[in-house]
C-alpha cells in the first residue's frame, strides 16, 4: 500500500543561503579588492560552521554568542576582518556594515514567487534566522513582508538554531503543528535540527543566486506542496 504523505500546512524558511544571499553587486561600495579577495571576505562573513581564523578564548566565546547580541557580533567580526590581508592593502572593515545592512542582500530568483504562492494558498510562513540584525527591511522594501506571518530572529528570541525553542517558537507563531510543518534551509546542522521537534526537512544549497533559480519551488514540490 502506498503511504499517503502528511500534508504540509505551514512552512519555515531560513534566511541566509536560503531566501537571500550576501553577494557582491553594483550597489556595494566595496573596498578595492580583487574578485577572489572579495569572495573570500564574503565567505568569512557568512560561514556558519566555524570561525574562519583561529580565535583566542574570549573571541571564541563571542563567536558562539554572536547571533544573540549585536555588540558581540560586531566585536568578533571586527577581530576576524582585522586578520584579512588584502593584497592591495585595502581596509575590509567596512564590509561589516555591508553584512548587517539587509538592503545589501540579494534574493534568490524564486523567493518572491514562493512566498506569494504560499500566502495565496493559505499556508502561513515564518522566517527563522540565526542573525544579529533586523532582516525585515529586506522584505518590506520589496513589499514581500505581507507574505510572511512572522520573523523569528535569534538576537530577539535569545536562542539560536539548533535549539528546539527556535523551531517551536516559529511553529507556535504561525499556528502550525510540527508534523505538518516543513523547514527549508541550507544547513543540515542548524536547519536540519527541526526534525528533532517533528518537522519535515528540505535542504537547499547555498550557492550564487544566478546558479539557483528554482530550488525553493523544487523543495516544496518534493514535499507535495502544490503551488
Amino acid at each position: 500500500m502506498t503511504e499517503i504523505p502528511t500534508p504540509i500546512e505551514s512552512v519555515i524558511f531560513d534566511f541566509s543561503g536560503t531566501l537571500f544571499r550576501l553577494e557582491p553587486n553594483s550597489d556595494w561600495n566595496a573596498p578595492d579588492l580583487s574578485s577572489d579577495e572579495l569572495d573570500t571576505v564574503v565567505s568569512w562573513l557568512t560561514e556558519p560552521a566555524g570561525p574562519p581564523v583561529p580565535l583566542n578564548d574570549e573571541h571564541h566565546r563571542l563567536w558562539e554568542l554572536r547571533d544573540l547580541d549585536p555588540s558581540m557580533h560586531r566585536i568578533v567580526y571586527t577581530e576576524i576582518l582585522g586578520r584579512f590581508d588584502a593584497s592591495a592593502g585595502a581596509d575590509v572593515l567596512p564590509m561589516l556594515d555591508v553584512l548587517v545592512d539587509p538592503l545589501r542582500w540579494t534574493p534568490y530568483p524564486d523567493t518572491a514567487a514562493v512566498l506569494e504562492k504560499l500566502c495565496t494558498a493559505g499556508i502561513p510562513v515564518a522566517v527563522l534566522s540565526n542573525i544579529s540584525f533586523d532582516i525585515r527591511p529586506a522584505f518590506a522594501s520589496r513589499g514581500w513582508d505581507r507574505w510572511v506571518e512572522t520573523f523569528v530572529l535569534s538576537y530577539e528570541l535569545g536562542a539560536v538554531k539548533p535549539d528546539p525553542i527556535a523551531f517551536t517558537t516559529a511553529i507556535e507563531r504561525i499556528g502550525g503543528r510540527p508534523e505538518t510543518t516543513l523547514m527549508i534551509g541550507d544547513s543540515p546542522g542548524t536547519d536540519g535540527a527541526a526534525a528533532s521537534v517533528g518537522c519535515a526537512i528540505a535542504l537547499v544549497e547555498s550557492m550564487s543566486t544566478r546558479s539557483r533559480p528554482d530550488a525553493l519551488l523544487s523543495a516544496l514540490a518534493a514535499h507535495h506542496v502544490d503551488l
